[in-house]
């Protein structure tokens, strides 16, 4: 059972200074997030506004407009990549990475697949000829079966035409992994679900064993409210140790507690998730420890909006003599969501990027519902934010109070 070190919290980056988190905000912009918060704050307006939204959009009643500039807007890049541009722009200015996430839930055919291939295939590229883009990244899900990658993970004997699914996956996987070496640009492969996460790691550490060797490209993502999963991270060390590759890994806690409670429930097993909040971050920061003391193997993004864990890694990097700019070490949040925690660091001269989710309005619906639950679901998240933004609105009161 891992344990993390007693560390004395550097008083270096502050999340508590609005001025810095919300200084791209207009004091319009800031007020129309306000409002957008004030809505998320409360648990029965997400459920009822989620219900009407659906409804509308099933029944083809023109919202998307509406949508578009309010929770859309807040939370998406833009419906393409042309329309992110304006998003990459305004994060660059306070040196914030951009990581393009193509959030379309395609149909699961081989066309679909294809097709998000294809558009992933452009985030590269893009990433390659703009600085402002350190990342890439893609779901296995996105380009490949998961039914199929779960059929694989239990080791269920394969027809013909799954055998060549199956290496149509490898395949797209390969293409998109080479390419993102070639033109070197580092690319995230996410995670998912337990049931078939093996086959996933599976495959991303043979991407790496293939592309690694000379600089770290493939990133695999551990999820620590898995139970098994700091022990799935020395494996994983072990591993690109004894086959002199570099091992690129995203630390996030996890996206997936329902399901993976529910599918236990019905398939009669253990749960694989720790029982409480507490497991899952001692889990979490002994993982930064353990990436901090292997950083001559390892390349490591931490994809947390928990401010203690981000002051824990700046402390831990503080006391092992890391450079803030240091490459190898990046901080990531979702675009929309803990400014303060991204504008700050980034002020700091900490590596920070943004997820930016993109896609048409309707076909990111998904993402958005999952994004207004998250913040109702997860303990104070909706409050936190509702409070910075009222506490800089009340600031810039004063200020301009003050200088008249």
């Amino acid at each position: 059972m891992p344990t993390t070190k007693i560390l004395t919290m550097s008083q270096k980056v502050s999340f508590e200074d609005t001025s810095i988190a919300f200084s791209s905000k207009s004091n319009l912009q800031l007020k129309k997030v306000y409002l957008i918060f004030a809505s998320m704050n409360q648990n029965w307006l997400v459920k009822l506004g989620t219900f009407f939204i659906k409804l509308f959009l099933f029944l083809h009643f023109p919202i998307k407009k509406l949508i578009k500039i309010t929770v859309f807007e807040q939370f998406c890049g833009g419906e393409n990549l042309q329309e992110c541009n304006k998003t990459i722009e305004n994060l660059d200015k306070s040196h914030i990475g951009t990581i393009l996430d193509y959030s379309v839930e395609g149909e699961d055919n081989e066309k679909s697949f294809d097709k998000t291939a294809g558009e992933i295939l452009l985030t590269i590229e893009k990433a390659n000829q703009n600085l402002a883009i350190p990342f890439a990244v893609f779901k296995v899900t996105g380009i490949g079966s998961a039914e199929l990658l779960e059929r694989v993970q239990n080791q269920e004997e394969l027809y013909e035409e799954e055998k060549d699914a199956f290496q149509h996956i490898r395949k797209r996987m390969d293409m998109l992994c080479g390419r993102a070496a070639i033109l070197n640009v580092k690319i995230f492969v996410d995670g998912e679900e337990s049931w078939i996460q093996d086959t996933i790691d599976s495959l991303t550490y043979e991407m790496m064993e293939k592309y690694n060797h000379e600089k770290c490209v493939v990133h695999n993502t551990f999820q620590m409210y898995r139970k098994d999963m700091f022990h799935n991270l020395g494996v994983a060390t072990k591993q690109a140790r004894q086959n002199h590759y570099y091992l690129g890994v995203k630390l996030v806690r996890g996206a997936y507690m329902e399901r993976e409670r529910q599918k236990a429930h019905e398939d009669n097993y253990c749960e694989p998730v720790h029982e409480t909040k507490e497991g899952t971050d001692r889990d979490f920061n002994a993982a930064m420890e353990f990436t901090v003391e292997n950083r001559d193997i390892i390349s490591v993004c931490v994809g947390t909006h928990n401010e203690y864990s981000c002051k824990y890694l700046v402390e831990l990097m503080n006391q092992n003599h890391i450079q803030p700019t240091d490459k190898h070490f990046y901080f990531a949040q979702l675009l929309g969501m803990s400014d303060n925690i991204s504008f700050n660091l980034s002020k700091a001269g900490y590596n920070v990027a943004k997820y930016v989710p993109y896609g048409p309005v309707d076909a990111v619906m998904p993402y958005l519902f999952r994004r207004a639950e998250e913040n109702t679901s997860v303990a104070g998240q909706a409050s936190r934010e509702f409070g910075l933004i009222k506490r800089e609105i009340v600031r810039r009161k004063r200020l301009v109070f003050q200088n008249k």
